[in-house]
């Protein structure tokens, strides 16, 4: 077992030892995350991790999960936070093996393409960086993209600190005439897959 898989399954001990102790509630009136949902997850997550089949979960998917808003859910900040190391755990994996398969010079020149291809679109005009929804549609906050869409381009460019626990925390109000959701959280994805990828 390689260094970077040991620290793989850490992080993924770590994230299953928290799931065996039950998360906090959402404080208050507010809305939490399922608990049944949550816990279900984490088990599947769990089990995917120990199994030798490398695809039973991938780090893109524990990304997208998404768990229905309920009374009395558990504190949606402290699912996110280990849902996010668990992410990491799950592409540290994927990064090794990948590199096994196909070699470090291919897996890093793959990843620096994915890198130009955001970059590209990044470095586009303000308000013309994704594609507009119809006037009388809701779609993100354009100025509020632009700003996270500068700080990301500059990471990219000249390697200012971000983190991708920062880029997955961002969230943007919406407007009449917004960008695009799809678009905005696809290139976003795009950002923490590169990120990981490059460990």
């Amino acid at each position: 077992m390689t260094l970077e898989t040991e620290r793989a399954a850490d992080r993924a001990d770590d994230a299953a030892a928290e799931s065996r102790v039950p998360f906090p509630d959402a404080p208050g009136r507010q809305k939490g995350y399922e608990k049944r949902a949550v816990d279900a997850f984490l088990e599947q997550a769990r089990d995917a991790f120990e199994s030798d089949e490398p695809d039973a979960l991938r780090s893109a998917e524990v990304r997208a999960t998404a768990f229905p808003l309920v009374r009395h859910g558990y504190a949606i900040a402290a699912v996110d936070a280990a849902l996010g190391r668990i992410e990491d755990a799950f592409a540290a994996r994927e990064r090794e093996r990948a590199m096994s398969r196909r070699g470090a010079r291919a897996w890093v020149a793959e990843s620096r393409e994915t890198a130009q291809v955001v970059l590209d679109r990044l470095l586009r005009p303000h308000g013309q960086r994704f594609d507009g929804v119809g006037v009388l549609r809701y779609g993100y906050r354009v100025d509020e993209v632009d700003l996270v869409a500068d700080k990301i381009a500059r990471y990219l460019a000249a390697g200012e600190p971000v983190t991708a626990d920062q880029v997955r925390a961002v969230a943007f109000r919406m407007q009449r005439g917004g960008y695009r959701e799809e678009q905005v959280d696809a290139v976003l994805d795009a950002v923490v897959e590169v990120m990981l990828a490059v460990g």
